[in-house]
């Protein structure tokens, strides 16, 4: 069962990502090119980690994602957002520092932990330009992406901190976001 769940979670993981990509194309999405960068990064070191939680199953949503993420930056290089700012550049190597950090760290809680941390900073710089754009991005991606953490939560054959605390997060994070661009673009229609 478990692997189903997680085989959904793969199809809705490719599907998220064909507007994307085709909004992108399009001009229409504008990724910012540290947070697609620094999250492709991540989200591959993290299968590692996800392995030694015993994620079983689940570790095929981290990895299809990791894989989409670099699709989104190689696409980014001509359409990304090209707004970097300074408060962008520090939020990227603090980013990187806590990945140095997890990489030198040998303590596995740690380490998830610092890569919470890494993510999290990355997606600084995309929620500050889609605060003053949120039709910078394409909504439904981190409507299916909510959903599909969720799906991937299920998808864990071993329940521990480790396999499951940086699915939470992101399972929050993206409808948390997906709220934010749906506020956004109400407050700005007004």
């Amino acid at each position: 069962m478990k692997q189903i769940i997680s085989s959904i979670a793969v199809i809705l993981t490719f599907a998220a990502y064909v507007p994307y990509y085709r909004d992108i194309l399009k001009g229409k999405t504008k990724p910012h090119i540290y947070s697609w960068s620094l999250w492709g990064l991540l989200t591959v070191l993290l299968v590692i980690l996800q392995i030694r939680g015993g994620a079983g199953p689940a570790i095929w949503v981290t990895a299809s994602a990791g894989l989409l993420c670099f699709g989104v930056v190689f696409l980014s290089l001509k359409n990304g957002n090209k707004n970097i700012t300074t408060s962008d550049t520090i939020t990227a190597i603090l980013s990187l520092v806590a990945i140095g950090f997890w990489l030198i760290a040998d303590q596995p809680v740690l380490s998830i932990i610092l890569v919470i941390i890494a993510d999290g900073l990355a997606f600084i710089p995309t929620v500050r330009k889609s605060w003053l754009d949120p039709h910078s991005e394409t909504l439904s991606l981190y409507i299916t992406n909510a959903l599909r953490f969720f799906l991937a939560l299920a998808a864990v054959e071993r329940y521990t901190f480790l396999s499951t605390s940086w699915i939470v997060f992101w399972a929050i994070g993206n409808a948390m976001f997906s709220l934010m661009l749906i506020q956004r673009r109400r407050q700005l229609q007004s």
